[in-house]
């Protein structure tokens, strides 16, 4: 992948170019089973979810929140100056269809967005049930993060009737920060088309014009798309059905290591996420300690909790290119780190 990223430059409306967008296209649509097009933005997943809602709300916008990135969405509705509803549930709770379906029966919003895991609890709501849920409501687009679920389970976009799947390069596809790829139907572009104030830069109508032509909208991080390349290549390579056990079997080495020492998973264990694990810290450990000697001695982190769980939990990612040799040898190194700490 790095090796990729090193490549000699080419320009941004050059055919090679042209050539890197377009061979990316059928793969990345695999990976998200879709049909519609996967543009490629040169910014952090925030800037295709907030150009989502300035592309597509008219009414209001809904945001379903239940962790410190779902509800930070809220907020950049707010600042976009767009009509917002909070559906807000505690930290560690998944999303739940019923309460979804309550408020969209209100009429007060044309717009949805949630977040499919939501990375700061390690929560994974039930996304095919909420989505048969939306399809009840046929003038709201959904606008889907998968930030770190995209390639660790598979999202069937088109099945589920997601108008928008958006994904960043940082978390479950293990690149680079500074690049996002986002899906979007048809029907949402047309809905775009009948909003103004959508700006330049995340205006899904520029995306849809220039990917028409194999490119984008303004000067892209070609550096970062080759390394998409290699990344989709060696995914191509082990296969996303096997990408998918691993994730499986390393999420479960977490699980039980964290039973084995006396820990609970922060959320319920049916609704936990499968590419980390948020870990309370039921055992009281100082955290910011165990994270400097882990890093001192053994040259690797973990986290030590989010937003307003810091300390209370810490989170232990198994997505991207984590295997169970890797995740075996940072579970043996907090075995032993744990055991010498002082007993209570």
């Amino acid at each position: 992948m790095y090796a990729a990223m090193s490549k000699p430059m080419v320009g941004h409306r050059s055919k090679d170019f042209i050539a890197l967008y377009q061979g990316l296209q059928p793969d990345l649509q695999a990976l998200m089973y879709t049909s519609d097009p996967v543009y490629i933005s040169t910014s952090s997943s925030w800037g295709v979810m907030e150009g989502s809602i300035r592309n597509l709300t008219i009414k209001g916008v809904l945001n379903c929140m239940n962790g410190a990135f779902s509800d930070k969405w809220n907020d950049v509705a707010k600042r976009c100056g767009k009509e917002a509803g909070a559906l807000q549930f505690e930290w560690g709770q998944p999303i739940d269809p019923a309460a979804v379906r309550k408020e969209l029966a209100t009429g007060k919003y044309d717009v949805i967005t949630l977040i499919h895991n939501e990375t700061s609890t390690g929560t994974m709501s039930d996304l095919p049930a909420i989505m048969a849920v939306l399809k009840e409501f046929p003038d709201v687009i959904s606008v889907v993060d998968s930030v770190s679920s995209f390639t660790v389970v598979p999202i069937k976009k088109d099945e589920l009737g997601i108008d928008v799947l958006l994904s960043g390069s940082q978390k479950a596809l293990s690149l680079p920060p500074g690049l996002s790829v986002v899906s979007v139907s048809e029907r949402a572009r047309q809905r775009a088309a009948k909003v103004p104030g959508r700006g330049y830069y995340f205006d899904f109508l520029e995306f849809h014009a220039n990917h028409e032509k194999g490119m984008t909208p303004s000067t892209p991080c070609i550096s970062l798309i080759n390394g998409l390349r290699a990344k989709v290549d060696e995914i191509k390579a082990e296969g996303i059905e096997a990408r998918y056990t691993r994730h499986a079997k390393t999420n479960a080495m977490v699980h039980a290591w964290a039973e084995k020492h006396g820990f609970k998973l922060f959320p319920d264990k049916k609704y936990a996420s499968k590419g980390l694990s948020c870990i309370a810290n039921t055992r009281n450990v100082d955290l910011e300690a165990l994270n400097k000697a882990l890093k001192s001695r053994f040259k690797c982190v973990i986290d030590g909790g989010y937003g307003k769980i810091k300390g209370k939990t810490f989170r232990i990612s198994n997505m991207g290119d984590e295997t169970e040799a890797t995740i075996g040898q940072l579970l043996g190194q907090l075995d032993t780190l744990l055991a010498e700490l002082p007993k209570a």
